[in-house]
C-alpha cells in the first residue's frame, strides 16, 4: 500500500508521523539529515509555553524594531540587504496587525490543547526529556512592561491560559537565584519545559515501533501532484530515487515554501534565526546558582530552561537575514552577558552556542490542514512556537488526512497502486 509522505523529521514532522500512525495509516518520513531533530528542533529555548502565545503583530514591535535596527546586539536584528521575500513578508506582517488580539487568543487556545497532548504522548511512550512541570515565570523591569503584560494576560485567559500576577517580592520568592531590578511578573503554572531534541528522538523511536518508515539523508529534489498520487524524487545515499505516495504532509520548516509552490500552494514562511546557549554546569556552585524555574525576560526577549541537573538552556533574539545559519558572536555575547548579570555565580566557561531558523508566517499562525489539491496537507510555519504547538497541530492535520483517506482521490490512487 502506498504510504503518506511526511516531509521533515523535526518536532512537527515526527509528531505528525506519530498521529498518523496512531490512526493506523502507513507513513514514510523524509529528511535530509542523518538523524531526526537536527535543525530547528535541536537546541531551542525548551519552553512549552502557552504563556508566550502572544503574536508579534503589535505596533510596539515595530517601534522597538526600528529603534534596534542599527544595534548588532539588539533582541531583533533586521538585515538591510535587498530581498523581495523579506520585504514582502514584512509588508504582510504589518497587514496582520488588526488581527493581533484574535490571533493571540487563538494561539493560546491551541497551545493549551498541545501541552496536554504532549504530556499524554510522553506518558504513553515513556519518553524521558528532562521535563519540568513547575511552570514559567515572566518578569518585568518597569510599569509600562507590566501594564502590557496585564493586557496580554487578558487575551491569553480567553484562550484558557491561567496566569498569576506577582509583585517583585513574590517573583524573588519563586526564583530566589534571580538577580536584578524588576517590579513584578506573572507565573503560568500549567506551562512546562523540556529538551525538544530528546523528546523528538524518543518519539521517532516510538514511530519506528509503530511501523513508520524513515528515509533519512534524503534531499527532496522535486514533488508533484498527479493522477497517480504524489510523485517524489529524492537524492539519497544510494543515488536519486523516485517514489509515489497516496498523500503528502509538508512539515519541512523553512523548506516548506518551495515545496508548497511545487504543489500549487503559497506558504509564505520566512527563516527567522534564533540563538541559544547551553550552559554546562560542571560544579556544585553553578548547579546551585542556576535557576530551577523556567524564566522569560520580556525586555531582553530571552527565555531559559533548566534541563536536568547539569544543563541550563538560554535562548533568544530574532534575526531576519535570510537562509543563513552562521552563529554570530555579536548575537551570542548578549545571551552570555545576560546569564552573567542575572546569575553571577553560574560559570559560563562551558557554553555551547547554537542557531536555528524558525519558519514564520506573517500572521505568526501556523499553516495546518489541506492544500488546494487532494492528498496535499501542511503542518508548518509555527515560528518560535513549534515545540509549544506541535502536538495539537499534528493531531489536527492527522484528523484532516484521515478524513480524506477514504475519499475519491486517495481511493483511486491506492487502487492503481494495488
Amino acid at each position: 500500500m502506498q504510504s503518506i509522505a511526511v516531509i521533515g523529521a523535526g518536532i512537527t514532522g515526527i509528531t505528525t508521523a506519530y498521529e498518523l500512525a496512531s490512526r493506523g495509516l502507513p507513513v514514510t518520513v523524509y529528511d535530509r539529515q542523518r538523524y531526526p531533530a537536527m535543525e530547528t528542533s535541536f537546541a531551542n529555548g525548551g519552553q512549552l509555553s502557552a504563556s508566550n502565545a502572544e503574536v508579534w503583530n503589535h505596533p510596539s514591535t515595530i517601534i522597538k524594531g526600528l529603534s534596534w535596527m542599527l544595534k548588532p546586539d539588539a533582541p531583533l536584528s533586521l538585515s538591510l540587504s535587498p530581498s523581495w521575500h523579506k520585504y514582502s513578508w514584512l509588508a504582510e506582517f504589518l497587514a496582520h496587525i488588526p488581527r493581533y488580539r484574535s490571533n493571540t487568543t487563538a494561539t493560546a487556545r491551541l497551545a493549551v490543547a498541545a501541552r496536554q497532548r504532549m504530556r499524554d504522548i510522553a506518558s504513553a511512550e515513556g519518553i524521558a526529556f528532562d521535563r519540568d512541570d513547575r511552570g514559567i515565570l515572566h518578569f518585568y523591569a518597569n510599569q509600562r512592561q507590566m501594564d502590557h503584560a496585564r493586557r496580554v494576560s487578558d487575551l491569553l485567559a480567553k484562550g484558557g491560559v491561567e496566569r498569576v500576577e506577582l509583585d517583585a517580592d513574590a517573583v524573588r520568592r519563586m526564583e530566589p537565584r534571580l538577580k536584578g531590578d524588576f517590579i513584578g511578573g506573572f507565573h503560568t503554572p500549567g506551562d512546562a519545559t523540556g529538551d525538544i531534541h530528546l523528546f523528538t528522538v524518543g518519539l521517532a523511536e516510538a514511530c519506528r515501533r509503530m511501523g513508520v518508515d524513515f528515509a533519512m539523508e534524503h534531499e527532496i529534489l522535486s514533488c508533484r501532484h498527479d493522477a497517480q498520487g504524489i510523485a517524489i524524487r529524492a537524492q539519497g545515499p544510494q543515488g536519486v530515487a523516485d517514489s509515489t505516495h497516496a498523500a503528502i504532509v509538508i512539515c519541512a520548516g523553512i523548506g516548506s515554501r518551495d515545496l508548497a509552490h511545487a504543489l500549487g500552494d503559497r506558504i509564505n514562511v520566512y527563516p527567522v534565526k534564533g540563538y541559544s546557549i547551553t550552559v554546562n554546569l560542571p560544579d556544585e556552585v553553578s548547579r546551585n546558582a542556576a535557576p530551577q524555574l523556567s524564566l522569560l525576560d520580556d525586555a531582553a526577549k530571552i527565555v531559559t530552561s533548566r534541563l536536568g541537573r547539569d544543563r541550563f538552556r538560554v535562548a533568544g533574539t530574532a534575526e531576519f537575514a535570510g537562509e543563513n545559519r552562521d552563529i554570530r558572536a555579536c548575537r551570542i555575547r548578549p545571551i552570555v552577558e545576560w546569564v552573567n548579570r542575572h546569575f553571577p555565580q553560574v560559570s559560563t566557561r562551558q557554553c555551547v552556542p547554537w542557531a536555528g531558523l524558525r519558519p514564520m508566517t506573517p500572521s505568526m499562525m501556523p499553516r495546518v490542514g489541506p492544500g488546494r489539491r487532494e492528498g496535499v496537507f501542511y503542518n508548518t510555519g509555527h515560528g518560535h512556537l513549534g515545540w509549544t504547538l506541535s502536538a495539537a497541530t499534528a493531531e489536527l492535520v492527522a484528523q484532516s488526512v484521515a478524513a480524506q483517506w477514504k475519499g475519491p482521490f486517495m481511493v483511486s490512487v491506492l487502487r492503481k497502486a494495488a
